[in-house]
């Protein structure tokens, strides 16, 4: 099990946006401030129906294989914290979309058919998955989104404040090219249009690129794949010149792997600035080597822990406690005043990599250190 840590801190945001709204707490939070033992108002009236005690059966649906949190850390979390949360007598049943639409809808169906209790959906597709949720609403299962904002009349809705996000890579970018920034030509590759983060990501990275840097060239990629980002920042490559490309914003760490791939094989002598997300370990790797420049950490264990503990409340009709986990709301555009959990943020580079990973038993120095990368290990202290 990870240990329980502190969230590594943020800074707090500048401008309030109407989508979210902050009812009682600070951006920067402590697992111990958003634990159950919390006190809080009352909480929503459509937790007061059938209760349950611990033998309850979480359904969770996760998007994909490619991002590599979702079987590492995500899935294991959240069933260690549920068991946990109800002695050992609660079971989480789990399935992956691998990517497919038409499969994770398959999967929800199958989650209503078996009449589990709560369900957590990681929606590839925030749109399409309404119509599951309703159906999961009309069988009497609450539905948590988790990670992403999915349609629908979901119960609540725990991940990350995603505009920082953008925001947190954006400002990397503009900090590291100093003075130049204003003449530098930058690539934007933003995430699958189909997933609701991806707007926030670009709006938050946009509030802090635009204006300060020249966008260049901007590109979609379908499923977060990094094959289709590979091609696209080859035809950037082509298009804005290998050695006028100033620093690339790609929205998450798969996609940045490509995106460096694509600029070695065009010959690049020196990698610009590359941004990501989600603190996968050859992303880490990449840092240490110097090849990317930073990731956005969240911190699993917060998002999953307490995306169990939410789901375990409301099954379990603990209303108080369950407004006491959501001190946020948000709006989706079938939805308003969602409860929401959104846990912080933090830009990881190579200087924070033992205060952030490594302190919260994401990884040790071993994973990072293997022989490949122990040299540069050495030279930034990570040994």
């Amino acid at each position: 099990m990870l240990p329980h840590r502190k969230a590594p801190p943020v800074k707090a945001r500048t401008t309030r946006r109407p989508a979210v709204r902050h009812l009682s707490i600070a951006l920067a939070v402590t697992v111990s401030a958003l634990s159950l033992t919390a006190c809080g108002g009352g909480g929503s009236d459509d937790s007061a129906g059938v209760k349950k005690g611990n033998d309850i059966t979480v359904g969770l649906l996760l998007p994909d294989r490619d991002t590599a949190r979702f079987e590492k850390f995500d899935y294991p979390l959240i069933k260690e914290e549920v068991a946990s949360l109800t002695d050992d007598q609660g079971k989480v049943k789990y399935a992956n979309a691998e990517a497919s639409v038409s499969r994770q809808s398959e999967q929800f169906q199958q989650m209503i058919d078996d009449k589990v209790d709560v369900i957590l959906v990681d929606a590839l597709n925030s749109k399409t998955i309404a119509s599951d949720v309703k159906k999961a609403k009309a069988a009497g299962i609450p539905v948590i989104a988790y990670d992403r904002l999915a349609e629908g009349p979901i119960d609540a809705y725990v991940s990350h404040d995603n505009e920082l996000v953008g925001q947190v890579q954006g400002r990397a970018i503009v900090g590291e090219l100093g003075d130049k920034a204003e003449k530098s030509k930058v690539v934007m590759m933003n995430g699958d249009p189909a997933d609701p983060n991806t707007a926030r990501f670009k709006t938050g990275a946009l509030s802090e690129l635009q204006g300060a840097v020249d966008i260049v060239q901007q590109y979609d990629t379908k499923e977060w794949k990094p094959s289709i980002a590979k091609a696209n920042m080859k035809k950037a490559i082509q298009t804005v010149g290998l050695n006028n490309i100033a620093a690339v914003y790609s929205a998450n760490d798969g996609m940045a792997g490509a995106v460096i791939e694509a600029l070695e094989e065009a010959g690049a002598s020196r990698i610009p600035p590359v941004t990501g997300q989600d603190a996968n370990l050859d992303a880490v790797q990449r840092i240490v080597s110097g090849e990317q420049y930073m990731t956005v950490y969240k911190s699993f264990l917060l998002e999953a822990t307490n995306a169990a503990k939410i789901a375990v409340a409301k099954v379990q009709g603990r209303s108080i406690e369950f407004a006491a986990l959501t001190r946020e709301t948000v709006d989706s555009p079938t939805a308003k005043d969602i409860p929401a959990m959104l846990v912080p943020v933090v830009a990881l580079t190579k200087d924070n990599i033992k205060e952030t990973v490594i302190t919260d038993g994401v990884y040790t120095v071993k994973d990072i250190c293997t022989a490949k990368y122990k040299a540069d290990c050495a030279a930034i202290g990570l040994d």
